[in-house]
């Protein structure tokens, strides 16, 4: 077993059962005292760099997609031409920047139950045109694409796409990983299972998580450029998605920022009986837990509420006020 995988089980061991008891603390390798949890080193995303630990971060979500699954794709049937499609992607980019987003991640295939799956090409023709007009109108805003295709990855990144996003990271799949390593490129690796079937969901997800950033750093790929997600929704029921929240800051385990992505998911619906366009208030609650515990990255579709929310519980944890 790898020095890594060792930190990580004890980091979670030591975390113990939810709400406070459940942050793992590491010791001070340079011989000080106990009690200081590690902070990930900061991490360069295209124009920006990224400080974790200041405060959380509230990344926007576009959807140039006909399918989302929170009705917001912006390339439905009315808007269906690449000219419609780009200039409403520019106007809700521009929207979420004045917001307060501080990345935007951009991505041409739905990944809810039963999507329809995207050719390649057809895929490239949907971000790629978007990817080019943002990054020539918002060239300090950090861009990522939301894909689990490597020739999709490249030609985003040819576009100017700073981040991969791949829902996939755990899987056997390591192409993205390798292009990440190639291009320089950040990588956020997510975790996914084909089916919701756990012993021990926690322990599970870190130690899948753990793999994936191990077999990242075997082709190439520098830990600093790393992020981990816990992929809520993503092969995992109601209930478990509800216990990953409830046990948030046991991700800091891995060394590694954390994204959450809670926005609008079915999940929400389950526990209100509401539809996705009436999920907000749910979603809000979300990013108050994971900016509660010091999640960084919190992936959302209505970014001024979410950042609000944000902004007062690093006032209240962090004392983090303006």
């Amino acid at each position: 077993m790898t020095e890594r995988r060792l930190e990580v089980e004890r980091g979670a061991m030591a975390g113990g059962g939810a709400g406070g008891a459940a942050t793992p603390w590491f010791a001070d390798p340079s011989g000080g005292p106990s009690g200081l949890r590690a902070r990930p080193a900061p991490t360069r995303i295209g124009p920006r760099t990224f400080t974790w630990g200041e405060r959380t971060c509230i990344v926007g979500i576009l959807n140039i997609t006909p399918d989302s699954f929170s009705g917001d794709g912006l390339a439905s049937a009315d808007h269906a031409t690449p000219g419609d499609v780009t200039d409403r992607a520019l106007v809700q980019a521009r929207a979420m920047v004045a917001d307060g987003a501080e990345m935007l991640d951009i991505g041409g295939e739905s990944t809810r139950p039963g999507h329809s799956v995207v050719a390649v090409d057809d895929e490239i023709a949907r971000v790629v045109p978007v990817l080019r007009a943002i990054r020539s109108e918002l060239p300090d805003v950090p861009l990522s694409i939301d894909t689990t295709k490597p020739a999709v990855a490249a030609a985003a990144l040819d576009a100017g796409a700073d981040l991969l996003n791949d829902v996939w990271g755990v899987g056997p799949d390591d192409r993205r990983m390798r292009l990440a390593a190639e291009r320089g490129a950040p990588l956020i690796l997510m975790h996914n299972r084909a089916e919701p079937v756990y012993t021990d969901l926690l322990a599970e997800v870190l130690a899948d998580l753990e793999r994936a950033i191990e077999r990242a750093l075997a082709v190439g790929c520098a830990l600093e450029s790393l992020i981990v997600d816990p992929g809520f929704g993503f092969g995992k029921t109601p209930s478990h998605n509800l216990e990953l929240l409830r046990r948030l800051p046991e991700l800091h385990a891995l060394g590694r920022p954390v994204m959450l992505g809670a926005s609008r998911k079915s999940t929400l619906g389950r526990v209100l009986d509401l539809p996705s366009d009436q999920r907000l208030e749910a979603t809000l609650a979300t990013t108050t837990l994971a900016a509660f515990a010091g999640i960084e990255l919190v992936r959302v579709h209505d970014v001024q509420a979410n950042v609000r929310a944000a902004r007062m519980t690093d006032a209240i944890v962090r004392g983090d006020v303006p």
